[in-house]
């Protein structure tokens, strides 16, 4: 087969089910071989590179799957920048298949040249460029085991335009070949130990809890662990879903934007149990004011987030899922009602309104609306800015996935596309009765507007 056939047949044994694409020169011959072979899955003509960055991104939040971007090189590969950099620190998995010169023309400074793995390392997962057509089913499959593995992030995929007009046979590997990479999974028992000691012994502990409960599908034995041990849940931007917001035992949302109860619980706690979450400055502030009477237990599956910013007293490398079954049966049932009580009497001390004015409809009315007619049942996505926040806090998000948002990077446009991503990945899974909302702000829908065609063109139920 031709590199360009050799791609096609990989995306169908990987199980890819759509892709969101733009043609260009340097992709031609694997648009030409799409067309031929009519593989299974679907691809979408997404009207900007970095609209089909986003899309891809609103796929994966949405579904749990890998999203997949096929771009031209030069400029196509540079549209995708922005998208990347926000999966990147949003830890989201997607692939990026850029087109590239022809191999013995690249650092000649030719026509839509550019150094894409160069331009892409540090905001990628991984990145590759393939030389070798014999290289590229087995790079493909890195690439996707890379990209959902461990903590989740974006790869980019280099592919020069010879090598997808070479030949070679298809053969489509069961397990990638990664030396020296590993993914953590049960987490050290002598710790788990630890932990479930510490979590008895604290009169006021807290459980913080972000996106990477949700990116290992921990959400149910999150909400157990809480539930048996009494234990109050503040989550981040991205944690939002991983707790239902409508439980007694829910804070909400902490951090700078968060709420006055969840903030005055981290401050006055003393076991704080995070769960997936990084101690991002957007939650901490002040690092050596945050939580000054908490000893720290810290989960995660990446062992570099482990203490970077605020010291754990209690270190779980691991799948967060993993750790909170080996933990669960050794936790016991807590009387934390005095701390609960305080809690509430925080929550009644500065209660989250807003103003209504006459003749004026107030944003967060229009927010709380939205949970009224959907009851929570419903896939919200937000661009940046103040919208974001009062979704954030104004909508009770009560199961996982239904809530997405670009939060490390803090891209405006990111809404419209993502929202077009997620109903497509709702698509593939016959949920097109879940109702999608974008949310977003005059500046975030404009830099990204082209893309409403697309949901046009594609019938998507997007409000």
């Amino acid at each position: 087969m031709t590199g360009a056939e050799i791609f096609v047949h990989a995306l169908d044994a990987e199980g890819v089910d759509i892709v969101f694409g733009h043609p260009g020169g340097a992709v031609i011959k694997i648009y030409d071989a799409m067309e031929r072979i009519q593989p299974d899955f679907d691809h979408v003509l997404v009207r900007h590179e970095q609209g089909g960055t986003h899309a891809a991104e609103g796929y994966a939040k949405a579904t749990g799957g890998v999203g997949t971007v096929l771009v031209t090189s030069g400029p196509g590969a540079t549209n995708t920048v922005t998208g990347i950099a926000d999966a990147y620190l949003d830890s989201v998995p997607i692939v990026v298949f850029t087109g590239q010169v022809p191999t013995h023309l690249i650092g000649n400074d030719s026509f839509q040249e550019t150094d894409t793995t160069g331009v892409t390392r540090s905001i990628t997962k991984h990145n590759f460029l393939v030389r070798d057509v014999a290289d590229l089913a087995p790079t493909i499959k890195k690439a996707y085991h890379i990209a959902r593995t461990g903590r989740p992030g974006p790869v980019v995929v280099d592919i020069p335009k010879d090598v997808q007009m070479a030949e070679a046979s298809f053969s489509y590997p069961e397990t990638p070949s990664l030396r020296g990479y590993s993914v953590p999974g049960n987490g050290d028992p002598e710790q788990i130990d630890r932990a479930a000691r510490m979590i008895a012994d604290a009169e006021k502990p807290l459980l913080y809890v972000g996106g990477g409960t949700i990116n290992a599908d921990a959400p149910e034995h999150l909400t157990k662990l809480a539930r048996t041990a009494n234990i109050p849940v503040t989550t981040t931007l991205h944690g939002l879903g991983a707790f239902p917001e409508t439980d007694d035992l829910s804070l909400g949302w902490l951090g700078m934007h968060g709420f006055y109860h969840a903030n005055q619980a981290v401050q006055h706690a003393d076991l704080i149990v995070a769960v997936g979450a990084r101690f991002d400055d957007r939650v901490t502030g002040k690092l050596d004011a945050w939580a000054p009477h908490a000893k720290i237990i810290h989960v995660d599956i990446d062992p570099a987030c482990i203490s970077k910013n605020v010291y754990a007293d209690c270190a779980i490398v691991g799948d967060a899922s993993a750790v909170l079954q080996q933990l669960l049966p050794k936790v016991q049932p807590k009387d934390t009602s005095g701390w609960l009580a305080q809690i509430d009497a925080w929550r009644e001390e500065c209660p989250q309104t807003y103003e209504s004015h006459d003749n004026q409809i107030a944003p967060q009315a229009v927010i709380e609306h939205l949970y009224d007619r959907t009851q929570g049942d419903a896939v919200m996505i937000s661009d940046v800015g103040q919208h974001q926040m009062w979704l954030a806090q104004f909508f009770k998000f009560g199961r996982t996935r239904s809530h997405i948002t670009s939060g490390g990077l803090g891209t405006m446009g990111f809404g419209l596309p993502a929202a077009m991503g997620a109903a497509f990945g709702l698509r593939t899974q016959g949920r097109d009765d879940v109702p999608v909302v974008c949310v977003s702000g005059d500046g975030g829908f404009v830099m990204n507007a082209q893309e409403l065609s697309v949901a046009a063109r594609h019938g998507l139920p997007l409000k």
